[in-house]
């Protein structure tokens, strides 16, 4: 019998992918950045998954919802993250980075859409 985890939801993977790839990319971060952006874009980016997987497992409706919502605004905080990255020269290319947390954020609005909806 498969046992269903919020690994099993798309929006937590693509989230996952998402933190993978912030960390990645913060490493060639400069030193001074340490324990400013590049903490606080970590801490943002793995937040997203974070609710995704707490929220899946709660059991009230608008709770769930909640968590999701947390979610979506610590991925609304990682976008400008990368307008910032960019701006300051940490980063050239954020086309991976954009597309995965627009993917990430019409997913969670979709699932959190379809939890409300059940209710119904």
């Amino acid at each position: 019998m498969k046992k269903n985890t919020f690994e099993d939801l798309i929006m937590w993977q693509k989230a996952h992918q998402f933190v993978l790839l912030v960390y990645s990319i913060t490493m060639s971060f400069p030193k001074e950045e340490t324990y400013g952006l590049t903490s606080q874009f970590r801490r943002a980016a793995t937040s997203i998954a974070a609710n995704i997987a707490e929220g899946y497992k709660k059991k009230g409706l608008k709770d769930k919802v909640r968590f999701f919502n947390i979610s979506h605004g610590s991925l609304e905080e990682c976008r400008y993250y990368i307008i910032l990255s960019k701006d300051l020269g940490y980063i050239n290319d954020t086309e991976k980075l954009n597309n995965l947390i627009n993917e990430t954020g019409k997913l969670i609005n979709a699932y959190s859409k379809s939890v409300l909806n059940s209710n119904s």
